[in-house]
């Protein structure tokens, strides 16, 4: 029965390492490039977008294609950047395990 509870300790002590460390995640930021950096995006480590910047070379008129595909690509680089972060910073605490719905 002692043993049950240690674990049960260790166990609530690591879900309040992982929550607290889950809650970090949303004040880190990560810019993802594209173009050479003629877009740049910063979302935090929640997947929540925070800026876009464009620059004027960026900008054709007559190419708005382009442009469309440099800001997904950007936005694509930051969100894989983003999940090899909340990788990184969780898996500390899963041993590298996917647990659906933590990050």
């Amino acid at each position: 029965m002692n043993n049950m509870n240690q674990m049960m300790k260790q166990v609530k002590k690591m879900q309040e390492q992982m929550m607290k460390a889950q809650e970090e995640l949303g004040t880190k930021t990560i810019e993802g490039t594209a173009g050479g950096g003629v877009v740049t995006v910063s979302i935090n480590g929640h997947k929540k977008l925070l800026d876009i910047k464009i620059k004027p070379e960026a900008v054709d008129p007559e190419d708005i294609e382009m442009l469309q595909d440099l800001v997904l690509t950007a936005v694509n680089d930051a969100l894989g950047k983003a999940d090899e972060l909340a990788n990184q910073d969780m898996g500390k605490y899963t041993g590298g395990m996917k647990i659906p719905g933590l990050f």
